[in-house]
C-alpha cells in the first residue's frame, strides 16, 4: 500500500513537471508570436506617422493622381503614378520569365524527375534564391542590358542600356526559386488518388497533369506567384543597377524607369533635411507599399487556406 502511495506521489510530481515545461514553452511562443505581431505594428506606425506629415505638406489626391515626381525643384511635386507604373510594369517583365519557368520546372521535378535527379536539380534551382541582388544587378547592367541594345539595334528598334526590360528580365530569374519551390511543394501535396483515379479513366500523364494535378494545386500555385510578386515589388538593386533613378511614365520598356524602393532609397540617402517634403516622401511611398504588399499576401494566405481545406493538407 506504501510503494502505490509512493507511485502515485511520484506520477503525480512527475505530471506537474510536465505540466510546468509545457506551460513554459507554450509562453514563451506566445511571446515569440507577441513580438512579431508588435514588430509589424511598430513598422506600420512609424511609416504611417512620417507619411501623414508628409500629406500636411502635400496633397494625398494628387501624390495618387499625379504624374510628375520633381522632388528637388522650387516648385515640387509628389505626383507618384510614375513611379508605381514602373514598379507594376518592371514587376509584370519578372513575372512572364519567372511564371512558366518557374511552375514548369515545379511540374517536372513533382511529376517526372526521379528521386536521384530531383535531389540534385532542386538545391541547384535554389541556389539562385542564395545569390545576392546586387550581383543580379551586375549581371543584368553588364550582361543583359548590352544585349538587349544589341538585339534592339539588329531589328532596328532603339533601346538605352538603363530598361525596364533589362532589370524585369534579370529579375524574373531571381523569383524563379520562390515560384518553384513553393509550386513543387504544393504539386507534391495533391492526394495521389487524383492521379491514379485520372489514369485509370485513361488520360495520359500530361493530361492528367493540365487536368486534375494542375487545377487542383491552383490556389497554392497562385498563393506562390503572389509571393514572388511581392519579392519583386520590394526589389531595389536590380532597379538600380539596370532601370535607372528616373521618373518615366511610358509603355515603353526599352527605356529607363524606376521603381518605388528605388525612390525612397533616393529621398533617404539625400543631403535634404529630415523634415523636408523630399525626404518624407519616402515614408509616403513606403506606406503605399507596405499598403500592396500586404494586399497581396492577404489574398495569398487565403488561397493557401483555400488549398488545405479542399485537400486537407496540413503543410505545404
Amino acid at each position: 500500500m506504501k510503494i502505490k502511495q509512493q507511485s502515485k506521489v511520484a506520477f503525480e510530481s512527475k505530471n506537474k513537471t510536465t505540466q510546468v515545461k509545457e506551460d513554459v514553452i507554450k509562453y514563451m511562443l506566445i511571446a515569440a508570436s507577441t513580438i512579431s505581431v508588435l514588430t509589424t505594428f511598430g513598422i506600420l506606425f512609424s511609416i504611417l506617422f512620417e507619411a501623414i506629415e508628409f500629406f500636411k505638406l502635400k496633397s494625398f489626391i494628387y501624390f495618387l493622381t499625379g504624374t510628375e515626381w520633381s522632388p528637388g525643384v522650387e516648385n515640387s511635386k509628389f505626383g507618384a503614378v510614375p513611379i508605381f507604373a514602373g514598379t507594376f510594369i518592371i514587376t509584370i517583365i519578372a513575372m512572364f520569365v519567372a511564371l512558366p519557368i518557374g511552375i514548369f520546372s515545379a511540374v517536372y521535378m513533382s511529376e517526372y524527375a526521379s528521386s536521384s535527379v530531383r535531389s540534385k536539380v532542386k538545391p541547384l534551382l535554389e541556389i539562385l534564391a542564395g545569390i545576392p541582388t546586387v550581383v543580379y544587378g551586375f549581371f543584368a547592367a553588364i550582361t543583359v542590358a548590352p544585349l538587349i541594345v544589341k538585339v534592339c539595334e539588329f531589328i532596328g528598334l532603339e533601346a538605352s542600356f538603363n530598361s525596364a526590360l533589362a532589370s524585369g528580365i534579370v529579375m524574373g530569374i531571381m523569383i524563379i526559386p520562390v515560384i518553384s519551390s513553393l509550386s513543387d511543394d504544393v504539386i507534391s501535396s495533391v492526394p495521389d488518388s487524383l492521379r491514379k483515379g485520372s489514369l485509370a479513366l485513361g488520360l495520359t500523364m500530361a493530361e492528367t497533369i493540365k487536368s486534375v494535378v494542375l487545377p487542383a494545386a491552383s490556389p497554392g500555385i497562385i498563393a506562390a506567384c503572389l509571393l514572388g510578386v511581392s519579392k519583386a515589388l520590394g526589389e531595389t538593386m536590380i532597379v538600380v543597377m539596370a532601370a535607372g533613378l528616373r521618373p518615366n511614365l511610358t509603355f515603353n520598356i526599352l527605356e529607363d524607369m524606376t521603381t518605388v524602393t528605388v525612390r525612397i532609397v533616393d529621398a533617404l540617402v539625400g543631403d535634404q533635411a529630415f523634415n523636408s517634403p523630399a525626404t518624407l516622401s519616402a515614408f509616403a511611398l513606403g506606406l503605399a507599399l507596405f499598403v500592396v504588399t500586404l494586399i497581396l499576401n492577404i489574398i495569398s494566405v487565403y488561397f493557401i487556406r483555400k488549398f488545405k481545406e479542399k485537400y486537407k493538407v496540413n503543410s505545404l
